[in-house]
């Protein structure tokens, strides 16, 4: 249950509503690890312990034929599914104005919203979507030459749809990694790149969590920003792992990014329009292979090591950018 209330606050980007400084000092490390962050880590870690525990069980057996029969309708349709939304996303950005790919992302060029546009007519036939994909990439690009590599880090997202259209245009894989596979694995490394920011920066959400103070469930905004951003790294990490694990932790997060639409309105709304669209096309992924066996002590071993690189990519790779100090 704090997954989805509490998160709604975690799912709206906070960039969007509130003001940031990129290139600020980050909470030290020293900081971001304590008593809390520990003890919300062993919490995690039991419960993707559990579910791993739960998976090749009649249990987890039953709630995948659950889930078969709930999604198979959206399962064959999945492709239309990402085609529409891509589609929507670029026409209601292009209708906005300004817009780069966020909403924090501002242009004046008019030339991307030819482009936009151009992104979203490219949806109506197969044949055109490697196209769009291209359109994408290139406003990704013109993203990193206005605002920076480090700031671009918090929407690969946008690489995987736009991997996804063009290998489903051409009917390839990448080296053996089907489209919705590359999708997925974006959709995850988006996620836990998000997360470190709300033990970085905590402070850039209070505002929002003053103006809502309700979804703070009574806790201090300390310890729910720590909280949601565990909530957020560890059900992003398990979209990596096995079928069962994956698409209940992306039911979970679709529920918690449609929850704050209802809370922050039509820019979150278009704004998390894609990954909504993401999460729900692995929810319907009922594909299995042998590569998805793993043993479940290798669950909280992975997690922990994630949790490591991806904390130590994000702070060495802001000090190195911005001269920043990581502890």
């Amino acid at each position: 249950m704090f997954c989805i209330v509490a998160a709604r606050d975690a799912e709206a980007h906070v960039k969007w509503f509130c003001a940031y400084d990129v290139a600020g000092q980050p909470r030290g490390l020293e900081n971001v690890l304590c008593l809390d962050f520990e003890l919300l880590l062993a919490v995690s870690v039991c419960w993707l312990f559990a579910g791993c525990l739960i998976e090749p069980t009649a249990l987890g057996a039953a709630t995948v034929r659950a889930l078969d029969r709930v999604t198979e309708p959206l399962q064959r349709r999945t492709e239309m599914m990402m085609r529409a939304v891509t589609a929507f996303f670029f026409i209601s950005i292009w209708a906005m104005g300004g817009i780069l790919l966020t909403p924090e992302l501002k242009t004046t060029s008019p030339l991307v919203g030819v482009l936009q546009l151009g992104i979203a007519a490219g949806m109506l036939s197969r044949h055109t979507m490697p196209l769009s994909a291209a359109g994408i990439a290139i406003l990704f690009g013109i993203g990193i030459r206005d605002y920076g590599v480090f700031h671009l880090a918090d929407y690969p997202i946008f690489l995987g749809v736009a991997a996804y259209l063009a290998l489903t245009g051409l009917k390839r894989d990448l080296f053996g990694i089907q489209p919705l596979d590359v999708m997925r694995y974006s959709a995850a490394v988006t996620l836990m790149w998000a997360s470190i920011e709300k033990w970085a920066y905590p402070e850039w959400s209070f505002p929002l969590l003053i103006e809502h103070a309700s979804i703070t469930l009574g806790f201090d905004n300390e310890f729910y920003m720590r909280a949601a951003g565990m909530v957020e790294f560890v059900l992003a990490f398990a979209l990596i792992w096995t079928p069962l694990i994956r698409r209940c932790a992306a039911a979970v997060l679709t529920g918690m990014f449609i929850s704050a639409c209802f809370e922050f309105g039509k820019v979150d709304t278009i704004g998390h329009s894609a990954i909504i669209a993401v999460l729900l096309a692995i929810v319907c992924d009922s594909r299995t292979s042998l590569n998805d066996r793993r043993a479940p002590w290798l669950a909280p071993v992975s997690l922990c090591a994630a949790l490591t690189v991806t904390l130590f990519a994000y702070y060495v790779g802001h000090a190195a950018i911005f001269k920043t100090s990581v502890l």
